[in-house]
Protein backbone atom coordinates (compact mmCIF):
# COMPACT_ATOMS: atom_id res chain seq x y z
CA UNK A 1 0.00 0.00 0.00
CA UNK A 2 1.71 3.38 -0.80
CA UNK A 3 2.61 5.52 1.97
CA UNK A 4 0.53 8.16 1.76
CA UNK A 5 -2.51 5.95 1.29
CA UNK A 6 -1.44 4.12 4.47
CA UNK A 7 -1.17 7.64 6.58
CA UNK A 8 -4.90 8.48 5.39
CA UNK A 9 -5.63 5.07 6.95
CA UNK A 10 -4.39 5.95 10.10
CA UNK A 11 -5.95 9.58 10.07
CA UNK A 12 -9.28 7.91 9.50
CA UNK A 13 -8.68 5.60 12.76
CA UNK A 14 -8.59 8.68 14.70
CA UNK A 15 -12.15 9.81 13.93
CA UNK A 16 -10.78 13.38 13.39
CA UNK A 17 -14.17 14.28 12.79
CA UNK A 18 -15.99 14.34 15.96
CA UNK A 19 -14.04 17.13 17.31
CA UNK A 20 -17.03 19.12 17.61
CA UNK A 21 -17.59 17.07 20.68
CA UNK A 22 -15.36 18.55 22.57
CA UNK A 23 -16.58 22.02 21.92
CA UNK A 24 -19.00 20.62 25.13
CA UNK A 25 -16.26 22.09 26.97
CA UNK A 26 -17.78 25.52 26.40
CA UNK A 27 -20.44 24.95 27.55
CA UNK A 28 -18.81 24.47 31.50
CA UNK A 29 -17.20 27.32 30.99
CA UNK A 30 -20.75 29.31 29.63
CA UNK A 31 -22.61 27.40 33.05
CA UNK A 32 -19.59 29.06 35.39
CA UNK A 33 -20.72 32.76 34.41
CA UNK A 34 -24.20 31.56 34.87
CA UNK A 35 -23.32 30.63 38.43
CA UNK A 36 -21.05 33.40 39.13
CA UNK A 37 -22.51 36.27 36.48
CA UNK A 38 -20.34 38.65 38.89
CA UNK A 39 -17.11 37.28 37.90
CA UNK A 40 -18.13 37.75 34.03
CA UNK A 41 -16.72 41.07 33.70
CA UNK A 42 -13.25 40.70 34.60
CA UNK A 43 -12.91 37.41 33.29
CA UNK A 44 -13.73 38.36 29.38
CA UNK A 45 -9.94 38.83 28.03
CA UNK A 46 -8.14 37.54 25.19
CA UNK A 47 -5.95 35.43 27.74
CA UNK A 48 -9.28 33.35 28.50
CA UNK A 49 -10.12 32.90 25.08
CA UNK A 50 -6.19 31.46 24.87
CA UNK A 51 -7.10 29.14 27.54
CA UNK A 52 -10.39 28.20 26.14
CA UNK A 53 -8.59 27.04 22.89
CA UNK A 54 -6.03 25.73 24.36
CA UNK A 55 -8.37 23.55 26.43
CA UNK A 56 -10.17 22.82 23.52
CA UNK A 57 -7.10 20.83 22.32
CA UNK A 58 -6.31 18.87 24.88
CA UNK A 59 -9.64 17.73 24.88
CA UNK A 60 -9.82 16.66 22.06
CA UNK A 61 -6.32 15.13 22.37
CA UNK A 62 -7.92 13.17 25.02
CA UNK A 63 -11.16 12.60 23.48
CA UNK A 64 -9.05 11.15 20.12
CA UNK A 65 -6.89 8.44 22.52
CA UNK A 66 -9.90 7.44 23.75
CA UNK A 67 -11.35 6.48 19.96
CA UNK A 68 -8.17 4.57 19.60
CA UNK A 69 -8.60 2.25 22.64
CA UNK A 70 -12.39 1.88 20.71
CA UNK A 71 -10.81 1.46 17.54
CA UNK A 72 -8.61 -1.47 18.59
CA UNK A 73 -11.55 -2.94 21.36
CA UNK A 74 -14.26 -2.68 18.52
CA UNK A 75 -12.81 -4.43 16.17
CA UNK A 76 -13.64 -7.88 16.42
CA UNK A 77 -17.02 -6.50 16.96
CA UNK A 78 -17.52 -3.61 14.27
CA UNK A 79 -16.43 -7.10 11.28
CA UNK A 80 -20.42 -7.41 12.02
CA UNK A 81 -21.84 -3.94 11.55
CA UNK A 82 -22.68 -3.10 7.97
CA UNK A 83 -20.50 0.23 7.91
CA UNK A 84 -18.21 -0.31 10.48
CA UNK A 85 -16.33 -3.77 8.83
CA UNK A 86 -14.92 -1.27 6.04
CA UNK A 87 -12.77 0.53 8.95
CA UNK A 88 -8.87 -0.16 8.35
CA UNK A 89 -8.43 -1.59 11.40
CA UNK A 90 -10.83 -3.75 10.61
CA UNK A 91 -9.65 -4.61 7.04
CA UNK A 92 -6.18 -5.72 8.88
CA UNK A 93 -4.71 -2.63 6.82
CA UNK A 94 -2.92 -0.47 9.75
CA UNK A 95 -1.24 -1.70 13.23
CA UNK A 96 -2.54 -1.87 16.63
CA UNK A 97 0.97 -1.09 17.75
CA UNK A 98 1.43 1.89 15.93
CA UNK A 99 -2.15 3.24 17.17
CA UNK A 100 -0.89 2.34 20.61
CA UNK A 101 2.09 4.52 20.13
CA UNK A 102 -0.29 7.88 19.34
CA UNK A 103 -2.73 6.98 21.88
CA UNK A 104 0.49 7.31 24.28
CA UNK A 105 1.79 10.17 22.83
CA UNK A 106 -1.55 11.83 23.01
CA UNK A 107 -1.97 11.14 26.09
CA UNK A 108 1.32 11.96 27.71
CA UNK A 109 0.84 15.64 25.51
CA UNK A 110 -2.41 16.62 26.86
CA UNK A 111 -1.48 15.41 30.50
CA UNK A 112 1.95 16.93 30.49
CA UNK A 113 0.76 20.61 29.46
CA UNK A 114 -2.66 20.66 31.39
CA UNK A 115 -0.22 20.19 34.43
CA UNK A 116 1.67 22.96 33.40
CA UNK A 117 -0.60 25.48 32.18
CA UNK A 118 -4.09 24.47 34.15
CA UNK A 119 -5.23 23.89 37.50
CA UNK A 120 -4.98 20.45 39.24
CA UNK A 121 -8.64 20.09 39.04
CA UNK A 122 -8.33 20.45 35.19
CA UNK A 123 -5.88 17.78 34.95
CA UNK A 124 -8.03 15.46 36.82
CA UNK A 125 -11.24 16.20 34.61
CA UNK A 126 -8.80 15.34 31.84
CA UNK A 127 -7.62 11.94 33.39
CA UNK A 128 -11.10 11.25 34.60
CA UNK A 129 -12.39 11.62 30.54
CA UNK A 130 -9.30 9.33 29.52
CA UNK A 131 -10.43 7.01 32.77
CA UNK A 132 -14.22 7.11 31.36
CA UNK A 133 -12.85 5.42 27.65
CA UNK A 134 -10.65 2.91 29.59
CA UNK A 135 -13.99 1.47 31.35
CA UNK A 136 -16.10 1.96 28.69
CA UNK A 137 -14.01 -0.05 25.69
CA UNK A 138 -11.13 -1.93 27.86
CA UNK A 139 -12.08 -5.91 28.94
CA UNK A 140 -12.31 -7.03 32.00
CA UNK A 141 -14.54 -3.94 33.05
CA UNK A 142 -15.61 -3.05 29.28
CA UNK A 143 -18.99 -1.49 29.94
CA UNK A 144 -19.73 -1.31 26.66
CA UNK A 145 -21.42 -4.69 27.28
CA UNK A 146 -23.35 -4.29 30.42
CA UNK A 147 -27.18 -3.00 29.29
CA UNK A 148 -28.14 0.11 30.84
CA UNK A 149 -24.72 0.87 32.06
CA UNK A 150 -22.95 1.06 28.89
CA UNK A 151 -24.83 4.32 27.50
CA UNK A 152 -25.01 5.47 31.29
CA UNK A 153 -21.19 5.26 31.05
CA UNK A 154 -20.48 6.74 27.80
CA UNK A 155 -22.83 9.72 28.39
CA UNK A 156 -20.47 10.29 31.74
CA UNK A 157 -18.49 12.28 29.09
CA UNK A 158 -20.85 14.91 29.37
CA UNK A 159 -20.42 15.77 32.40
CA UNK A 160 -16.65 15.36 32.47
CA UNK A 161 -16.41 18.02 29.29
CA UNK A 162 -18.28 20.15 31.23
CA UNK A 163 -16.02 20.05 34.33
CA UNK A 164 -13.64 20.50 32.07
CA UNK A 165 -14.81 23.63 30.31
CA UNK A 166 -15.75 24.91 34.22
CA UNK A 167 -12.03 24.58 35.80
CA UNK A 168 -10.60 26.89 33.34
CA UNK A 169 -12.32 29.22 35.01
CA UNK A 170 -12.01 28.52 38.62
CA UNK A 171 -12.02 25.16 41.37
CA UNK A 172 -15.10 25.50 43.06
CA UNK A 173 -17.52 22.29 42.34
CA UNK A 174 -20.58 23.52 40.30
CA UNK A 175 -24.01 22.90 41.23
CA UNK A 176 -24.92 18.90 41.49
CA UNK A 177 -28.32 19.11 39.95
CA UNK A 178 -26.34 20.61 36.84
CA UNK A 179 -24.14 18.40 35.98
CA UNK A 180 -26.36 15.55 36.83
CA UNK A 181 -28.44 17.21 34.30
CA UNK A 182 -26.18 17.08 32.20
CA UNK A 183 -25.31 13.91 32.32
CA UNK A 184 -29.41 12.41 31.41
CA UNK A 185 -29.31 14.90 28.59
CA UNK A 186 -26.48 12.83 26.94
CA UNK A 187 -27.35 9.60 28.47
CA UNK A 188 -30.83 10.71 26.61
CA UNK A 189 -28.82 10.50 23.45
CA UNK A 190 -26.81 7.60 23.75
CA UNK A 191 -29.96 5.82 24.75
CA UNK A 192 -31.25 7.34 21.20
CA UNK A 193 -28.55 5.86 19.79
CA UNK A 194 -29.10 2.23 20.94
CA UNK A 195 -32.82 2.57 20.37
CA UNK A 196 -31.48 2.87 16.59
CA UNK A 197 -28.96 0.17 16.58
CA UNK A 198 -31.64 -2.10 17.96
CA UNK A 199 -34.58 -0.83 14.98
CA UNK A 200 -32.20 -0.75 11.85
CA UNK A 201 -29.55 -3.50 12.32
CA UNK A 202 -30.62 -6.55 12.11
CA UNK A 203 -30.56 -9.48 15.04
CA UNK A 204 -27.67 -11.00 13.88
CA UNK A 205 -25.69 -8.06 13.07
CA UNK A 206 -27.12 -6.28 16.80
CA UNK A 207 -26.02 -9.35 18.60
CA UNK A 208 -22.25 -9.74 17.12
CA UNK A 209 -21.90 -5.77 17.18
CA UNK A 210 -22.81 -5.15 20.47
CA UNK A 211 -23.19 -7.08 23.07
CA UNK A 212 -25.50 -5.72 25.15
CA UNK A 213 -28.32 -5.13 22.98
CA UNK A 214 -29.31 -8.72 22.98
CA UNK A 215 -30.17 -7.90 26.66
CA UNK A 216 -32.11 -4.90 25.45
CA UNK A 217 -36.07 -5.16 24.07
CA UNK A 218 -37.23 -2.17 21.84
CA UNK A 219 -39.55 -1.08 24.67
CA UNK A 220 -36.80 -1.10 27.67
CA UNK A 221 -34.70 0.96 25.61
CA UNK A 222 -37.43 3.75 24.65
CA UNK A 223 -38.68 3.77 28.33
CA UNK A 224 -35.56 4.11 29.45
CA UNK A 225 -34.78 6.94 26.95
CA UNK A 226 -38.03 8.85 28.14
CA UNK A 227 -36.97 8.15 31.69
CA UNK A 228 -33.68 10.10 30.74
CA UNK A 229 -35.25 12.87 29.14
CA UNK A 230 -38.04 13.64 32.08
CA UNK A 231 -34.81 13.33 34.42
CA UNK A 232 -32.68 16.21 32.81
CA UNK A 233 -36.18 18.08 32.94
CA UNK A 234 -36.54 17.53 36.64
CA UNK A 235 -32.81 18.22 37.29
CA UNK A 236 -32.82 21.04 35.18
CA UNK A 237 -35.99 22.61 36.94
CA UNK A 238 -33.98 22.11 40.15
CA UNK A 239 -31.26 24.16 38.89
CA UNK A 240 -33.30 27.08 37.91
CA UNK A 241 -35.21 26.88 41.02
CA UNK A 242 -32.07 26.71 43.40
CA UNK A 243 -30.26 29.47 41.57
CA UNK A 244 -33.58 31.39 41.23
CA UNK A 245 -33.28 31.93 37.64
CA UNK A 246 -37.22 31.45 36.78
CA UNK A 247 -37.04 33.43 33.00
CA UNK A 248 -34.86 29.73 32.65
CA UNK A 249 -38.52 27.89 33.00
CA UNK A 250 -40.17 29.82 30.53
CA UNK A 251 -38.08 28.13 28.29
CA UNK A 252 -39.05 24.88 29.03
CA UNK A 253 -41.53 24.00 26.22
CA UNK A 254 -39.26 24.87 24.12
CA UNK A 255 -36.82 21.50 25.37
CA UNK A 256 -39.57 19.55 25.64
CA UNK A 257 -39.95 20.17 21.86
CA UNK A 258 -36.17 19.59 21.37
CA UNK A 259 -36.20 16.22 23.12
CA UNK A 260 -39.88 14.83 21.45
CA UNK A 261 -37.62 15.72 18.00
CA UNK A 262 -34.94 13.53 18.44
CA UNK A 263 -36.74 10.92 19.98
CA UNK A 264 -38.32 11.00 17.01
CA UNK A 265 -35.82 11.20 15.13
CA UNK A 266 -34.14 7.99 16.90
CA UNK A 267 -36.49 5.71 15.83
CA UNK A 268 -36.75 7.32 11.79
CA UNK A 269 -33.09 7.67 11.26
CA UNK A 270 -30.48 5.63 12.39
CA UNK A 271 -27.00 7.53 10.80
CA UNK A 272 -28.90 11.17 12.87
CA UNK A 273 -29.39 8.55 16.02
CA UNK A 274 -25.75 7.19 15.55
CA UNK A 275 -24.25 10.43 15.43
CA UNK A 276 -26.20 13.22 16.94
CA UNK A 277 -24.20 16.37 15.69
CA UNK A 278 -25.63 15.06 11.89
CA UNK A 279 -28.89 16.46 13.45
CA UNK A 280 -27.08 20.03 12.71
CA UNK A 281 -26.87 19.60 9.02
CA UNK A 282 -30.59 19.54 8.98
CA UNK A 283 -31.53 23.48 8.45
CA UNK A 284 -34.36 23.64 10.56
CA UNK A 285 -32.47 21.39 13.67
CA UNK A 286 -29.73 23.91 13.06
CA UNK A 287 -32.12 26.97 12.78
CA UNK A 288 -33.74 26.13 15.94
CA UNK A 289 -31.14 24.73 17.86
CA UNK A 290 -29.46 28.67 17.35
CA UNK A 291 -32.87 30.01 18.25
CA UNK A 292 -32.96 28.38 21.38
CA UNK A 293 -29.38 29.11 22.58
CA UNK A 294 -30.48 32.90 21.51
CA UNK A 295 -33.44 32.02 23.89
CA UNK A 296 -31.09 31.04 26.87
CA UNK A 297 -28.85 33.91 26.11
CA UNK A 298 -32.02 36.54 26.44
CA UNK A 299 -33.17 34.46 29.65
CA UNK A 300 -29.97 35.06 31.51
CA UNK A 301 -29.76 38.36 30.75
CA UNK A 302 -33.48 38.94 32.62
CA UNK A 303 -32.58 36.96 34.88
Amino acid sequence: MPEKRKASQYVASLRLDRWPRSMAILIGSAAFFLVHPNRLPGSLTPFLAWQIILAFFLTWMISTANYIINEITDAPYDAFHPEKKNRPLVQNKISVNMLLSGWALLVVAALGLGWVLYSQSFVLSLLALLLAGIFYNVPPIRMKDVPYLDSTMESANNPIRFLIGWYILADPFPPLSLLLAWWAFGNFLMVGKRVAEKKFLTAAESSAYRLSLNLYSAGGLFFFMVANGLLFLVLFILFALRLNLKTFLYVLPLIVFYLIFFLVKSTQDRDAAEEPEKLLKNPYFALYTLFLLAVFIIAFWLR
